[in-house]
């Protein structure tokens, strides 16, 4: 597994300055559905990642944000979930909150996971049992055990969170769960449905790092669903994982009724 994700970390790292690059050219940009924006350099990096992934480990399946899904994944035991860059709003603003997200499924659990942060100069890494990573700095989830004061990366607070503590939050939900999994965030939770691909490696290096990871509603994740989705994520350190599940449990109930 070390030599494998080692050899993940370093397409990664080639996808990462692929994107990095385009992102001081020309390229063109849409929206593939109503506020859903994507770039033809999102494009480029997926098209790049399959082809280097897949020559890694032909026998696994593939499921990216920027693929059709192909439903012969499903059979596959391996399966390569890929977000080319995840956080495209800050990608396509020229800001830094972005990253190419990479991890390898087994039976429905991540074994390994990198996150490619060039504009930020970051790599994180986990294989599962090794820990996780951000650079040669071994990681650790905060030990908070009290929900009130948590920091959550967020431009807003709803009013009945007003006690918990707001710091600068990039657009990437993967690197939003990594910040936990650093100890610069006690807490991130999302209330709708998303897909797999952008959470599945950063899901991994929190868990690495001693962070509780599950869904909205405190179940754990799966992977290699049919869907391909999970509702929402709610990662934090351990000692507020309860707490956090109780206190969004009606909005996360409410919102799963909702659609």
């Amino acid at each position: 597994m070390a030599d494998l994700l080692a050899a993940v970390a370093e397409i990664a790292q080639a996808a990462g300055a692929l994107a990095l690059r385009r992102s001081g050219e020309s390229y063109r940009r849409w929206e593939k559905a109503p506020g859903l924006p994507v770039s033809d350099v999102d494009l480029e990096v997926d098209a790049f990642l399959r082809e280097r992934l897949m020559a890694l480990a032909p026998d696994a399946g593939w499921l990216s944000e920027e693929t059709a899904d192909d439903p012969a994944r499903l059979s596959r035991n391996r399966l390569w979930v890929v977000d080319p860059i995840d956080g495209t709003r800050d990608f396509l603003r020229g800001r830094p909150g972005w990253a190419v997200s990479v991890a390898l499924v087994e039976a429905g659990r991540p074994v390994l996971g990198v996150l490619e942060a060039p504009a930020m100069a970051q790599r994180w890494h986990a294989a599962a049992g090794g820990g996780a990573w951000r650079g040669d700095t071994r990681l650790a989830a905060p030990h908070r055990i009290t929900l009130s004061g948590a920091r959550v990366p967020t431009d807003s607070l709803p009013r009945e969170d007003h006690d918990l503590v707001m710091v600068a939050k990039p657009n990437s939900i993967a690197l939003r769960m990594a910040m936990v999994a650093a100890g610069e965030a006690d807490l991130v939770a999302t209330l709708r449905w998303g897909f797999e691909w952008d959470i599945a490696a950063a899901a991994l290096i929190a868990a690495e790092a001693g962070a509780a990871v599950s869904d909205a509603l405190g179940a754990p994740l799966s992977f290699n669903t049919v869907s391909a989705q999970a509702f929402g994520v709610l990662v934090s350190s351990p000692g507020i994982h309860a707490a956090a599940v109780d206190r969004l449990s009606a909005r996360a109930t409410a919102a799963r009724a909702a659609g």
